[in-house]
């Protein structure tokens, strides 16, 4: 760079430091590596934060000023024929740290983010030494980009987390990845990573798919990734090896890759958040930019998403997933809880066998399902061993861990031999308070006095269901959502007489089946089915005064929602709806009705209320159509939606004036995790605060200003 560049940059950097932040700093150390092959001395410089791989590398501004010092000191070396940058083990870097953007308040600071990045990596390319990315291990955002700025890059076969992520959090790639990325892999590839990965739940490459695509020019095996890095650099500069880049077809596929980008997106957010839709402009421009053009238009375009009320409920909504779900609020000190040894369950359908796999599969422990009969118990457990199978054949889990899960897996119809020894039972049977209060009355004389009995009821009260035991005080609710491998939220249910001893316990075992868990209060549908329940009523109700069911579902759209209503509505189950919305009636008639309508379809045996044409569109399936009886009120697309927030707005603040949760931030948690409400969103209550929606129907906001917004 030139001085006066330099200078600037230097500037920068002193002025991003002087903001407080909580950033953990990132080193540059630079050792002298004398190359084999009489090739020359290569800086290597090793990014190290001073903690082992549980926290990553990441770039803070003082983490970027020691980077910055560290080429420096590596070009201003007339010894120094070539720099390298690695990793400390197994990372390279997770990218910015994204501590201080909240504490951005005004756009030339959010500009300045953008241009110190671009002027520190770019010393790479400009600096007139060949420049090697030796990358290790995890690499995203920003350490994918450093990455990208080098003249070449070797990758570890063992690298599995390699991707820029920033689209999902409400960010674009802001240090070059939407310029170099297309120039380098292509636009295909680069949409591909950039938008599409990113947006289908934050997809990684590998370090093998990495080379496949152009990013890296060699794969290397880990055992000696270093080395054998450092040889192949030495060959590089030698002239032994000579590296070839693709040419990348600047015509018409560019613009056909983009396209099919802005149709990805569209599916996946509806134009509801504008970050993937940035990037998708910068790559577009990437087909006929220079570099220095590329890089400002990622400055000016970064800056617009960090200024933005969306941005800053992406990073509340990362913060909430990736640190307040490891820390649940109001649970009992840990030290309080049981060991669990061995698990029941009551029941041997597929929820119950989903939950024997998870148990088997996460805490390693002995698991026996009991059932009414035999046949029951071995359709159970076949299916158990069947996923066993399946994961095996995926290469997900090797022989022995399979043999190990089969064998940890039984079954029995005798729940006194099954449960005696039992730490742990859970009951997963269809949803009938009688029913369960039977259950634990059995079980009651069967276990232990300190037994663990949960329930996965998914709307019942907790406490009902305890209430004539002889020691209610070990009953807690353990509310899974389907699929139970997949969705990631527990919402945990203190009933009336629970323990702490017992609640301790129960959260040590949601833990221990890596899931986030959200204390809630036992109140009717808990969290996630209640507003799920209101919402899905607010727009049943609607299409049975007369707004057809194709409107209603479009008219959410905008939300950039993960399903529509009435799909939605088939992934849950009419029958299992109806069911929660009676019980939700009865409990608060004057907010929750019962659809006249879903009754009927429940009663003739329909599963949803659409058809699926071989295209994969659907279309209301005639014979629903012809049991309805709609009214001649419809309402338009901007009424029902401000019917649902406004339904969904007072529903929360009830819920928080009753304490079912601790507060807003939980709801959140749970809607985002149990519902897949949009993460760019950052969850429901910011966006009910950001549409005005919550002033509207509360008189005030959920969160304060600056929490989840702009301050």
């Amino acid at each position: 760079m030139t001085s006066t560049l330099d200078q600037l940059l230097r500037q920068l950097l002193a002025d991003a430091v002087a903001i407080e932040t909580d950033e953990v700093v990132t080193l540059a150390p630079s050792r002298d590596v004398v190359l084999p092959g009489k090739a020359g001395i290569l800086a290597l410089i090793t990014l190290d934060n001073g903690h082992d791989h549980t926290k990553p590398n990441t770039f803070g501004p003082k983490g970027l000023a020691n980077l910055n010092a560290a080429i420096d000191a590596a070009l201003a070396r007339e010894d120094v024929v070539a720099i390298g940058i690695t990793g400390k083990p197994f990372i390279l870097t997770a990218g910015a740290d994204l501590t201080g953007v909240p504490k951005l308040t005004d756009r030339e600071q959010a500009v300045n983010l953008g241009r110190i990045g671009h002027g520190v990596m770019r010393k790479l390319v400009d600096g007139g030494k060949p420049s090697f990315a030796l990358v290790n291990g995890v690499a995203l955002g920003g350490g994918l980009e450093v990455a990208l700025h080098a003249t070449y890059r070797t990758i570890s076969a063992a690298a599995g987390m390699l991707s820029t992520p920033e689209v999902f959090l409400g960010l674009l790639p802001g240090w070059g990845g939407n310029f170099l990325l297309p120039n380098l892999i292509g636009p295909d590839a680069a949409v591909k990573v950039v938008v599409e990965n990113a947006l289908n739940q934050n997809k990684m490459l590998s370090g093998p798919q990495a080379v496949e695509l152009g990013i890296g020019d060699v794969l290397l095996e880990p055992a000696d990734f270093l080395e054998q890095s450092l040889l192949w650099a030495s060959k590089v500069l030698t002239g032994e090896i000579t590296v070839e880049r693709r040419e990348i077809d600047r015509g018409e596929a560019w613009d056909a890759a983009v396209a099919r980008g802005k149709a990805f997106a569209d599916a996946k957010v509806s134009g509801a958040a504008p970050a993937p839709y940035k990037a998708l402009e910068l790559i577009t421009k990437a087909k006929d930019n220079d570099r220095d053009r590329g890089f400002a238009d990622e400055d000016e375009a970064l800056a617009d998403l960090i200024m933005s009320e969306e941005l800053r409920s992406g990073l509340y909504a990362f913060d909430l997933v990736n640190k307040r779900a490891k820390r649940p609020a109001g649970a009992p000190d840990k030290s309080l809880a049981r060991p669990v040894t061995k698990v029941g369950i009551v029941g041997a359908g597929l929820m119950a066998s989903q939950l024997a796999l998870l148990f088997a599969r996460r805490l390693e422990v002995p698991v026996v399902m009991t059932d009414l009969d035999q046949a029951r118990v071995d359709k159970g457990v076949g299916y158990v061993h069947a996923e066993v199978d399946k994961l095996l054949g995926k290469g997900r889990i090797s022989s022995d861990k399979a043999s190990q899960l089969k064998a940890l897996v039984s079954g029995s119809v005798d729940k006194q031999e099954s449960f005696a020894d039992a730490d742990f039972v859970i009951e997963a049977v269809f949803e009938e308070l009688e029913l369960k209060k039977t259950i634990f009355a059995d079980l009651e004389k069967i276990v232990r006095d300190d037994t663990i009995l949960a329930t996965n009821t998914s709307s019942l009260s907790v406490t009902e269901m305890a209430a004539d035991l002889a020691h209610p005080e070990r009953v807690v609710g353990f509310h899974f959502f389907n699929p139970v491998a997949v969705l990631p939220l527990l919402e945990i249910v203190r009933a009336g007489q629970t323990d702490d001893a017992s609640l301790a316990t129960a959260f040590a075992v949601g833990k221990g089946l890596k899931k986030s868990c959200v204390l809630v209060k036992d109140a009717p549908a808990f969290v996630v089915n209640r507003l799920l329940t209101r919402f899905l009523g607010e727009v049943s109700a609607a299409v049975d005064e007369g707004t057809p069911i194709t409107d209603a579902d479009a008219a959410l759209v905008s939300l950039g929602l993960p399903m529509p209503p009435f799909v939605l509505l088939q992934l849950v189950g009419p029958a299992v709806a109806l069911h929660v919305a009676e019980t939700m009636h009865a409990a608060y008639p004057d907010r929750f009705g019962v659809s006249s309508n879903l009754a009927k379809v429940v009663a003739a045996g329909k599963s949803s209320f659409y058809t699926w044409g071989a295209d994969g569109k659907p279309s209301v399936d005639p014979e629903v159509a012809a049991l309805l009886e709609v009214g001649d009120k419809p309402i338009t697309a901007d009424e029902l939606r401000t019917r649902v927030l406004s339904a969904l707005a007072e529903e929360i603040k009830l819920m928080l004036d009753d304490g079912v949760v601790a507060e807003a931030h939980d709801i959140d948690l749970c809607m985002i995790l149990g519902a897949g409400w949009p993460f760019h969103l950052g969850g429901i209550t910011p966006y009910l605060d950001r549409s005005g929606i919550a002033e509207k129907v509360n008189g005030t906001r959920f969160l304060p200003k600056g929490v989840a917004s702009l301050a």
